[in-house]
């Protein structure tokens, strides 16, 4: 090795490593809003059984994502329940959208 070489390593790690840091940071930014996807599509669906059933929609919501808008319709003999809640680790907005068979009212 030459004096000419000597440090070239440490130039192209200190190069690399910020794009490597910047890549595992959006990584674990979207899956962290994935699973808040998740989880508010589970709540949405939990929301929509307990509203077909003649219950309150927006206490299971508060309770399973706190802090989630909901928003109620109904579509034929279906009762649809909407949450949107602001994704925690990216500047998105999630929604999940879920209908149950309404119980006959």
């Amino acid at each position: 090795m030459t004096d000419l070489e000597r440090g070239s390593v440490t130039a192209e790690f200190a190069v690399a490593l910020p794009a490597v840091v910047l890549v595992l940071a959006c990584s674990v930014a979207g899956m962290g809003a994935a699973g808040q996807q998740l989880r508010l599509q589970d709540a949405a669906a939990l929301a929509a059984r307990t509203l077909a059933r003649g219950g309150d929609p927006e206490a299971v919501a508060e309770r399973l994502a706190p802090g989630a808008d909901v928003s109620r319709t109904a579509d034929g003999d279906l009762a649809c329940v909407t949450l949107t809640a602001p994704a925690a680790t990216l500047p998105l907005t999630v929604t999940a959208r879920s209908c149950a068979l309404d119980g006959g009212r």
